[in-house]
């Protein structure tokens, strides 16, 4: 069921929230403002309700999101280094927004537009248009997104774009997650990633090569409690000051290359909460909130390091620049599509 509108921001810019809400009284609410997942309010294994989603205190810290709070992040989610890439025999220069690399879209990045929003029957609609060079990016994009939230608490996001000129496009929703609402950090989270291999990352954090997980701090292939591995005498960890690295995804045996598989799943002991995270993508970054430590977020207290975590599915970071470039390039005529689905469910 979609309420339209619920509210408007409670600042003078402009912003519009709106509200899904399903049998469970589970309760998400959308900002126009970056497409972005503001709060979602779910019960714990008594029945209590709280927010699952970090975010900031009022709408107005939303105009600039430093931290891309629960948004749509695109042309391009992540890194590219240098802010430099080559297609079809042009160099291009992006935004260079993170010590001389391009991130998450840069300094126009989605997170920061005003998107067009559209209730339907069974969903939220969002839609931008991006022009030839924004943030230095080559053709006129044409981008939608449908957040639907059905009645057994899985929220799906289907993308879409496309193109009249080749360019390269990789998007994500970025929403900081935490089990407990927020009464604690993400430290006993168990977290399960089904993957071999992560990206090892250099010190301005863009990958360098796959490594294998097995016997290092990054293999979750089967539940572990996030915050003993924050603390693993680890090269990588060190360098990222916990985790933000890419998992490679893969299709098993009979599965369809593209199709929706699970990947990932989060169990908080505390609460009985679950997430289980679905995607029809090749890359989940994970995030441990290393950058947290003293934002201001909608408690009393700022938000201390590692009070969050991201599971952000998308094409692997730097790919433009890399062998399988050409699987990130959307050409004219072509569909750009994606699908990711976070379930949310209790365990009794």
């Amino acid at each position: 069921m979609i309420q339209f509108p619920i509210s408007s921001s409670d600042t003078d810019n402009g912003d519009t929230l709106y509200t899904l809400q399903n049998a469970q009284d589970m309760r998400i609410t959308i900002s126009n403002r970056g497409a972005t997942l503001i709060s979602w309010f779910a019960p714990d294994r008594y029945g209590r309700m709280a927010d699952i989603l970090l975010g900031y205190p009022d709408a107005q810290a939303y105009v600039g999101n430093k931290e891309y709070f629960g948004a749509l992040v695109g042309r391009w989610a992540n890194r590219i280094a240098g802010g430099r890439f080559a297609l079809d025999g042009a160099d291009y220069l992006v935004d260079r927004n993170e010590a001389g690399n391009h991130l998450h879209g840069g300094d126009s990045g989605f997170h920061l537009a005003r998107w067009q929003a559209r209730p339907e029957a069974d969903g939220l609609r969002l839609t931008l248009t991006s022009p030839e060079g924004e943030a230095g990016f080559p053709g006129n994009l044409q981008v939608e997104v449908l957040y639907r939230l059905d009645d057994q608490g899985s929220l799906s996001i289907d993308y879409q774009a496309i193109t009249d000129a080749p360019t390269p496009v990789n998007l994500t929703s970025h929403g900081y997650f935490n089990l407990n609402g927020g009464s604690s950090g993400i430290g006993d989270h168990l977290l399960t990633i089904d993957a071999d291999h992560f990206l090892k990352i250099d010190k301005q954090l863009i990958p360098t090569d796959p490594a294998e997980v097995a016997g290092s701090a990054f293999d979750f292939r089967q539940p572990a409690p996030i915050g003993p591995r924050l603390s693993w005498p680890d090269a990588q960890i060190a360098l990222a000051g916990g985790f933000d690295h890419c998992y490679c995804l893969d299709w098993k045996e009979g599965e369809e290359r593209g199709s929706l598989r699970q990947v990932a799943n989060v169990y908080d002991p505390g609460s009985g909460r679950e997430l289980s995270v679905a995607t029809t993508e090749t890359g989940l970054q994970f995030y441990s909130g290393n950058f947290l430590g003293g934002v201001q977020g909608r408690g009393a207290v700022p938000y201390a390091t590692h009070d969050g975590f991201c599971l952000e599915a998308q094409a692997y970071p730097n790919q433009v620049n890399g062998p399988d470039a050409e699987a990130v390039i959307l050409r004219p005529g072509q569909v750009y599509r994606q699908t990711t689905v976070y379930s949310l469910g209790v365990r009794r």
